[in-house]
């Protein structure tokens, strides 16, 4: 009894988490989560712990700094709404959405990988439309753009039935929910690629814009003297069952700000070949100059899962 006694006694001094000291802050909160059941949490809460605690004293993080970090965290929620994700935008910034993206995708985090960042602009209820249809639905500016697009699989075979989203923003600059003078959906569609793993659309050529900038995201960019502007570019999100879902964008090849993103997400492989057309345009309609972009997309076996939309 008196041995059982004294090891009960020797595991409770062991757990006691009064402070003794500044450098027993973090063993004792590591020893405090230690029992979670969830193996993950323990591993993913145990290196953050470690990070956040070597970051503070490599840092040697003031009172006041540490305000301003949770201030900007709260403002950071406060400034998310249905329209507009501020998290994702701040996480995109930072280059954090790209380094995560570029880790769990591709071979090994290659670049080469067609994936890209979410952004916090997709819509999951975009309008289904037929395929070699329009994504125009409200007077838009900008030269015409047509489309061709096919997906396969990593040996090259197509991929019928793959349920592609695409949006974009309009040449004014605007994501259509973020403009009251664009029509509902306007530049957003949901394709089906045929036996040939195939779609094709009409659209306008995308022209960069800047990220908004009157949350916590634009006044870090200020502070650290950095253009808002992200480069033109496509968003494509591939989903069918037995493949990964496949999230990505395609950038305008001579966009001023390709080699300056201000997300960091443009890689080699995801500049496109935008090419002036020449002759008449495929439909009658069009006046000036017109565009044709052509890309091939690769899904790599996996799990088929679709992301939380940023916004509603």
């Amino acid at each position: 009894m008196a041995a059982k006694e004294a090891a009960v006694g020797a595991e409770q001094a062991l757990r006691s988490h009064i402070i003794e000291t500044e450098a027993a802050v973090t063993p004792v909160v590591l020893d405090a989560m230690s029992r979670a059941p969830n193996a993950r949490l323990r591993e993913v809460m145990a290196s953050f712990v470690r990070h956040m605690h070597a970051f503070a004293r490599e840092v040697r993080l003031t009172e006041d700094e540490f305000e301003l970090g949770l201030d900007a965290l709260n403002r950071i929620g406060q400034a998310t709404n249905d329209s507009h994700n501020e998290a994702v935008l701040f996480s995109d910034v930072i280059g954090f959405s790209t380094l995560v993206c570029l880790l769990n995708n591709g071979q090994n985090g290659a670049t080469e990988t067609a994936a890209a960042l979410l952004g916090p602009f997709w819509r999951i209820n975009s309008p289904a439309t037929a395929n070699g249809g329009s994504i125009i639905r409200s007077p838009t500016p900008g030269p015409a753009l047509f489309a061709n697009c096919r997906f396969t699989d990593p040996e090259g075979r197509p991929l019928a039935g793959v349920e592609v989203d695409i949006w974009q923003a309009s040449p004014v600059g605007l994501y259509e929910n973020q403009d009251p003078d664009q029509a509902e959906m306007n530049l957003r569609g949901k394709f089906t690629t045929s036996a040939e793993g195939c779609i094709s659309f009409r659209s306008v050529k995308p022209a960069g814009y800047p990220v908004p900038t009157e949350g916590p995201a634009g006044e870090l960019l200020h502070a650290q003297q950095r253009h808002p502007y992200r480069p033109a570019h496509l968003h494509f999100l591939g989903y069918k069952p037995g493949y990964k879902t496949l999230i990505t964008q395609v950038f305008v090849d001579d966009d001023q700000h390709l080699e300056s993103d201000v997300v960091f997400g443009v890689t080699r492989h995801l500049i496109g070949d935008f090419r002036l057309g020449e002759g008449p345009a495929p439909e009658p309609d069009v006046e000036g100059p017109w565009y044709l972009f052509d890309y091939v997309f690769v899904m790599e076996p996996g799990e088929a899962k679709l992301p939380v939309p940023p916004i509603r």
